[in-house]
């Protein structure tokens, strides 16, 4: 099998090899044996094409059109001509396939089941991939950019997946990729020939020729992979935030998938407290009476580790014309629907949509999906809140303290998922809860308790400017310093209510905002906020206050419940007014009305749960300086090494005989390279007269820089074959002008590969095999050998 058809058979493998990042998306997985025939099609006509020999377009036309030709006869047979040829009724057929399949991936969760839609989407998508890449590494003789359709290929699959095998797939699809490169630089080291020659494997042995330098490209290539897999665990992350105003959001990637996840809302919510300007996020219009309800919810934070609370991933779908009835909420319980007009600031650009909950109903321009799980809205294909105005039908839910406290068990499922807490938790938590909820006669009693523990009766303070550590132990911290924002309240009551049995999860969002003289309400950055929502059957998800002078505690919480204390007078209540306070914090250095005066200090950026505030430890500093200049010294590393070579081959020499003839034999030496550089490879078959004639020859120099190559070459001559050698002034002159003669000669492209990735920088590569030979020999010459003793003779 000739080098080309080798090279062809690995860039189908390495195609495949990607292509298995796409098998967690689709379920059944057998669409991967029908890519892998159709590629091997594919390949073999590219093959036969080449062999013909076709020119390169005509290759790559030719496996288009069986391409084509191959996708018809599977997937739309019955809408071509003589069911082969394609027509204009197949390429209708194929884009009704397309839409059909972006609709049932928006529809399906992960994995999505294997309709005719995506495995058109699939297998089509692997054909093209596998037609780039053949194009790339086989018809133009170029693997490292084949490189670029494989990762996009990988990055498609792993921006819609976030299973726990995805390093996996990225192993796969790089030991493909680097296949792809060995095999090129076998073909090519075959078409030069034995234009070196290795260092032996054994004393005395026959030399290894191009084994060397593909054992250490190999080496490389596995180092390079190391690097890539360890880097993104020193270097830092870049995350955008829930209330972020600079369109990051919470979504990851561009929200074209069938899933969404959330990163962690602490660091933009804190920020939105601190800030020193409290500017208008929302303004909001609405037909209820009492807006002291009216929180506008972002996402709910369902998922706990022990450290922080986060948005588990979810299924997303299209938004429907009606939303279903909340999940839980029973036919008796009173309820009224509330009209809201939201307009989002020109500045806020978020990519979730504030809404009061329970929402069933959204009109909105744009392009949003829906979460039904949280009953949310999140953009898509990079839609965010900026500018917007829309409309939302809620629901003003009503429970009784009654109600709630007759409450049933929720339901296995529920307790399941929301009861969960990692068994890193520190004791301390549940033993509090069980304090707090001592004589108890319901969950919702408990509940009562908890939120009366931190907003009334237990002592805590509100204050942005705490430090109460970070990890595992910082809600047991809180639990101890009593003093936080509402981000540490909320996740500590929900964190202990999960403990005592009670389904909870925090929600993100805005407070009630301030009214203003139009009607309208006022929702600004100050006004971001946490609360815990618990859940009861019969009532659904039901929101708690237990950060003291944030928002209004709940109507149904201050109900005569055998057990629960009466509220602070301190601490707002629905009714008691309509304009909750703007103030960001209420410590004890700066009350409220200093505060809005702005004669107080700015908070500072601490008070996050699981961060410290003195900013990333010295060590990890210079890890991350050490990396970056890592990143920057790999791709530059074969051009510093040859400025390095030439500057000590074409630099000072002794004057001596012997400085002489090493100084002109290192001259020729760069000589031989720089052309090498430039695309004419060396032939150590012929004499330096001859070398000299053929880099002459290809390089179409000009008399003057042809004059300056046989000069060097005359000087060779005379180093090698003369018994007096004389001295040849000026060679480095000589070379520095050939290689001003080649940077003018060529074009732009080449320069630059001369440039930045020299071929006789492979020269590295042979020198040092050659040196881990000649060590391995040394060790093996010392080591001593132990005879087996002769048999006593009888």
């Amino acid at each position: 099998m000739s080098g080309r058809a080798r090279l062809a058979l690995t860039a189908a493998a390495a195609t495949l090899m990607a292509s298995c990042s796409l098998l967690p998306l689709v379920s059944p997985t057998t669409w991967l044996f029908q890519a892998a025939f159709l590629v091997a099609i594919q390949t073999g006509v590219g093959a036969a094409a080449r062999r013909v020999p076709l020119a390169r377009p005509l290759t790559v036309a030719a496996q288009a059109l069986v391409t084509l030709l191959m996708l018809t006869l599977v997937f739309a047979r019955g809408h071509a001509i003589a069911g082969l040829i394609p027509g204009p009724d197949t390429f209708r057929y194929f884009a009704d396939l397309l839409q059909q399949g972006s609709d049932d991936v928006s529809r399906y969760a992960i994995p999505a089941p294997l309709s005719d839609g995506i495995r058109l989407m699939v297998i089509g998508g692997v054909l093209i991939v596998g037609l780039i890449v053949d194009t790339l590494a086989v018809t133009f003789r170029s693997a490292a950019p084949a490189g670029l359709p494989l990762l996009a290929l990988y990055s498609v699959a792993a921006g819609l997946s976030d299973g726990p095998t995805d390093w996996l797939w990225f192993l796969v699809a790089a030991a493909g990729y680097l296949l792809l490169l060995l095999a090129e630089g076998r073909d090519r080291l075959s078409q030069w020939g034995r234009v070196f020659g290795g260092v032996s494997r054994t004393p005395g042995g026959p030399e290894s020729g191009a084994v060397a330098p593909v054992r250490t490209g190999r080496r490389i290539g596995f180092a390079v992979l190391s690097v890539a897999l360890f880097v993104p665990f020193v270097m830092p992350s870049i995350e955008g935030g829930l209330l972020d105003g600079t369109g990051n959001g919470v979504g990851v990637g561009n929200g074209n998938g069938g899933t969404i996840s959330a990163v962690n809302p602490l660091v933009s919510l804190r920020d939105s407290l601190n800030v020193d300007e409290d500017r208008q996020v929302l303004s909001v219009r609405t037909s209820t009476a009492d807006i002291s309800d009216l929180y506008l919810r972002i996402v709910s934070l369902d998922d706990f580790d022990g450290t922080t609370w986060k948005p588990a991933q979810r299924h997303i779908t299209g938004v429907p014309d009606t939303f279903p009835t909340p999940v839980g909420l029973g036919g008796d319980v009173k309820r009224a629907p509330v009209r809201t007009t939201i307009s989002a600031a020109d500045w806020y650009a978020q990519d979730w949509l504030p809404m009061p909950y329970p929402p069933s109903g959204v009109k909105i321009a744009g392009s949003w999906r829906y979460e039904p799980v949280g009953m949310t809205l999140v953009g898509d294909h990079g839609q965010n809140t900026r500018g917007e105005t829309y409309q939302v039908t809620s629901l003003d839910v009503q429970p009784t303290a009654d109600q709630l406290a007759a409450a049933p068990e929720p339901s296995a499922a529920m307790k399941k998922d929301y009861t969960k807490v990692p068994s890193s938790l520190p004791s301390v938590v549940a033993q509090t809860a069980r304090e707090v909820t001592a004589g108890a006669t319901s969950h919702y009693e408990e509940a009562v308790k908890l939120q009366d523990y931190f907003a009334v009766n237990g002592g805590f303070q509100y204050d942005t400017q705490v430090q109460v550590g970070r990890g595992e132990g910082a809600i047991a911290n809180f639990l101890k310093e009593k003093r936080g924002f509402c981000v540490h309240f909320s996740f500590a009551m929900a964190a202990m209510a999960r403990t005592l049995g009670i389904p909870a999860r925090v929600a993100v969002g805005f407070a009630p905002g301030t009214p203003q003289a139009d009607g309208t309400v006022s929702v600004g950055l100050k006004d971001a906020h946490a609360w815990p929502e618990l859940y009861f059957e019969g009532v659904g998800w039901t929101r708690f206050e237990p950060t003291p002078t944030r928002g209004t505690t709940p109507s149904y919480t201050v109900s005569d419940t055998p057990g629960s204390s009466a509220p602070d007078e301190a601490l707002p209540s629905k009714g008691a007014s309509a304009a909750p306070s703007a103030s960001a914090s209420a410590s004890e250095s700066c009350s409220a009305q200093l505060r809005k005066q702005d004669v107080c200090a700015s908070p500072s950026a601490a008070g996050v749960v699981q961060q410290g505030d003195g900013g990333p430890p010295w060590w990890q500093l210079a890890l991350w300086a050490l990396a970056g200049l890592a990143v920057l010294a790999v791709p530059l590393s074969p051009m510093l090494y040859r400025q390095r070579v030439r500057a000590d081959r074409l630099g000072a020499y002794d004057r001596t005989p012997d400085g002489v003839a090493a100084h002109t034999l290192a001259v020729w030496q760069e000589l031989i390279d720089t052309a090498w550089d430039f695309g004419i490879p060396p032939d150590d078959s012929q004499s330096p007269r001859g070398a000299a004639a053929r880099i002459v020859l290809l390089g179409r120099l000009d008399p003057v820089s042809a004059a300056s190559v046989h000069r060097v070459a005359d000087a060779v001559e005379q180093v090698l074959y003369a018994p007096r050698p004389r001295l040849t002034a000026g060679l480095s002159d000589d070379v520095r002008r050939v290689t001003a003669a080649f940077n003018g000669a060529v074009s732009v492209h080449t320069r630059l590969r001369a440039l930045f990735a020299p071929r006789s920088a492979v020269r590295a590569l042979w020198a040092a095999a050659g040196w881990w030979a000649r060590l391995r020999e040394r060790a093996a010459a010392t080591r001593p050998t132990l005879r087996k003793p002769s048999e006593q003779q009888s």
